[in-house]
């Protein structure tokens, strides 16, 4: 069985590095990029199961990333996280799609437990959007 693969990406290097091996260490392939031109040409190059983005990125909005991946028909079922610092913001993520919100800091096995249910759900409809407050503490 192959393994998901995970798109990361985030300006923070030590937040995409913390990622990344949480991930990696549940048995993911993992991928991070700080920063991009194409939403739509990064999702059809890397061909991720699920997209984790975050929402305030360097000149860029993470939302407005969402929203182009959902709107295209060749990205729109691919699952995305937002996470941001800004728990006041989570209203505005059902307007740009996506499936599921974490707050940073997360806690690793939360963050585990929100890409596992995701993944197992697919890439179908009707999708629901969480919002679960988890810490970024590294756990030992």
């Amino acid at each position: 069985m192959m393994k998901k693969h995970i798109l990361i990406i985030d300006d923070d290097q030590d937040t995409l590095d913390i990622i990344k091996e949480v991930l990696f260490d549940a048995g993911y392939t993992v991928t991070t990029l700080t920063e991009i031109e194409n939403i739509i040409e990064v999702v059809a190059k890397y061909k991720p199961d699920l997209v984790i983005l975050d929402f305030l990125l360097q000149g860029i909005n993470g939302g407005e990333l969402c929203s182009q991946i959902k709107k295209n028909d060749r990205t729109h079922l691919t699952p995305v996280i937002m996470m941001s610092a800004h728990s006041r913001i989570i209203g505005s993520f059902e307007i740009f799609g996506c499936d599921d919100f974490i707050e940073k800091p997360f806690d690793n096995c939360c963050l585990v437990e929100h890409v596992t249910h995701l993944l197992k759900r697919g890439k179908s409809r009707p999708r629901h959007m969480h919002y679960v407050k988890i810490s970024t503490e590294r756990n030992n």
